[in-house]
């Protein structure tokens, strides 16, 4: 069943997913934007989060920048699939894990602040479960934000093309997973994170302009659970698309309406040899394969090998982990 939200409910979900106002007191200023009061903005994001709307308040990270990250599969007998999800998403690294149809079936996407971390990750998974484990990293972003409106008619935005990891400062990493947790729902929320960190929200709002504007946060706002609002019906589609044509097809896909996400990612040879992925969300099976046969047609895909990975449950959906933390998983 999906939750039924009002139209200013709806507003908050769909005007704020990205370009949330990086101000001292910035629910002040989205509630004078939508002709609110402040405390209105604040009870009402709460109540989202609370029936399970709104995943946080908080950033993006661009994947590769500041951490590590890889999108990983195992094939899981029907009888293990609650158990190995567990030992899976145990892992502090573990941000986000589904089940989906296929052989492949628990799949699952591994953070940390750098590829050791993440193998690592691996390899607990790997001993714990007893099963092999595909590890198919990001290759290429075509877009990666996940922000889009729920009433289907915008286009998601393709992923910046340059990113400069140079401004990159030893202390961005704390705010960056501070920011992957989410913001407190507080007047003041930065300062809040100053006094957690043990900085000034000038300092902080500062890092946070900087990080925006150099593509190292993907977007900033507030990051909606799509499932819980409808949007049930979701596939992860991937083709063997040769290397060469990548940077034709990739781009051309995010550009088609209904194409949620799309990357690249390196294959596993012999197991699995697909290269070009996207995510397409629907609110219905027929509506994701009209989409599909529409993307397909427009990019010019229809007789590339493909597999339709449609989502069955939602096991972990939380930001992603890029500084250490205590009490990780050993």
């Amino acid at each position: 069943m999906s939750l039924t939200v009002d139209t200013i409910d709806r507003a908050l979900l769909d005007n704020w997913q990205r370009d949330f106002p990086l101000v001292p007191r910035p629910f002040a200023a989205i509630a004078e934007r939508m002709d609110l009061r402040q405390k209105d903005v604040l009870s009402r994001l709460a109540e989202l989060m609370a029936v399970g709307a709104v995943s946080r308040v908080g950033a993006t990270c661009r994947p590769g920048t500041a951490g590590a990250s890889t999108l990983a599969a195992v094939a899981a007998p029907e009888w293990r699939i609650d158990e190995i999800a567990a030992l899976i998403g145990g892992e502090p690294g573990v941000n986000h894990s589904y089940l989906r149809e296929n052989r492949w079936n628990i799949w699952f996407v591994v953070t940390g602040p750098d590829r050791s971390h993440v193998d690592a990750t691996l390899g607990r998974i790997r001993a714990r479960t007893k099963r092999q484990v595909l590890d198919l990293p990001l290759l290429r972003a075509f877009n990666v934000d996940l922000g889009f409106s729920l009433d289907g008619t915008g286009r998601v935005p393709p992923a910046r093309e340059n990113v400069d990891t140079s401004v990159l400062k030893p202390g961005d990493r704390p705010i960056m997973q501070a920011l992957s947790t989410g913001l407190a729902l507080v007047p003041r929320p930065f300062a809040e994170m100053g006094r957690a960190l043990g900085r000034s929200e000038t300092d902080v709002l500062d890092r946070i302009k900087a990080l925006s504007a150099a593509g190292l946060l993907s977007r900033i706002g507030v990051i909606v659970r799509h499932r819980a609002l409808g949007w049930r019906s979701n596939a992860m589609v991937v083709w063997e698309v040769d290397e060469a044509d990548l940077g034709r097809i990739g781009p051309a896909l995010t550009a088609v309406r209904g194409v949620t996400l799309c990357y690249q990612r390196r294959p596993a040879p012999g197991v699995w040899p697909y290269t070009l992925y996207c995510m397409i969300h629907a609110r219905s099976r027929d509506e994701a394969m009209t989409v599909l046969e529409s993307a397909s047609r427009e990019v010019g895909l229809e007789d590339t090998p493909h597999q339709v990975l449609f989502s069955i449950r939602c096991f972990k959906q939380t930001g992603a982990l890029v500084a250490s933390t205590q009490g990780a998983a050993a």
